[in-house]
């Protein structure tokens, strides 16, 4: 089966939570993306279990909207268990902290697991504040067992989707891609190839309109890409390049 990729642009800074941002969209200074999704998110029962309100990242909340709607194209059994997989930089995660400029390898996979009806049934908050404890649960202690195990039992990461019910996501809007300049002007477009694809793998970029756009590559089976394309609370925030 040929995977089929798409790329599109999310709108207004991503900020699916509201979460401030630092540009001034669309004449909004907090950069709020809609009112549907402030009144889904910003309720004030979005707290934590512990009662504090939730701090959850514009990408994590970006996150939680691609796994909702790549899990309902997908159309899994309630019962099955999907994962939505992050790349997180450990540096600071530490203890003692790395230093921010150190070059070696220090990114993690972490995983979220969550069964297809969990996500579907639920709203985009509780998707949201998974993914939030699982990366802020991802301190000194797991990280130092992720290299333990791995020093004891050497491996390649396994890339792919065994289990038709995986989302990976890769690269960042933070890294500056736009901002490379070798002396022809701002790039046009940044891609990142053919390597490492497979069904359910995403990278995302930083915008090239700026104001916190964020541009996404998306690989999917065909089936699951049409599906996608057609879902509405996803197709609301995006627009196709």
């Amino acid at each position: 089966m040929v995977n089929k990729r798409r790329t599109w642009t999310v709108d207004n800074g991503v900020e699916v939570l509201g979460k401030q941002s630092n540009d001034k969209i669309n004449g909004k200074e907090n950069g709020k993306l809609t009112e549907m999704l402030e009144s889904l998110l910003l309720r004030n029962d979005a707290v934590s279990k512990t009662g504090n309100k939730l701090e959850i990242s514009s990408f994590q909340s970006l996150s939680a909207l691609l796994w909702r709607a790549i899990t309902r194209a997908r159309k899994l059994p309630s019962t099955k268990t999907t994962t939505f997989r992050m790349a997180v930089n450990v540096r600071h995660r530490l203890s003692p902290k790395l230093d921010p400029e150190y070059f070696g390898n220090a990114i993690q996979s972490v995983p979220t697991f969550a069964t297809a009806g969990e996500v579907l049934s639920r709203d985009i908050r509780w998707s949201a504040d998974q993914l939030n404890q699982s990366v802020a649960a991802h301190q000194d202690g797991k990280i130092r067992d992720t290299v333990a195990d791995w020093e004891a039992n050497p491996r390649c990461f396994p890339l792919g989707n065994p289990d038709g019910a995986s989302v990976t996501m890769g690269s960042s809007p933070r890294f500056p891609m736009y901002d490379n300049d070798f002396g022809w002007g701002k790039p046009v477009a940044v891609r990142s190839g053919r390597a490492n694809k497979f069904d359910g793998k995403i990278s995302a970029f930083p915008g090239r309109d700026g104001n916190g756009s964020v541009d996404l590559e998306v690989v999917l089976a065909p089936e699951t890409m049409a599906g996608i394309e057609t879902d509405g609370e996803f197709m609301r925030y995006v627009s196709k390049k």
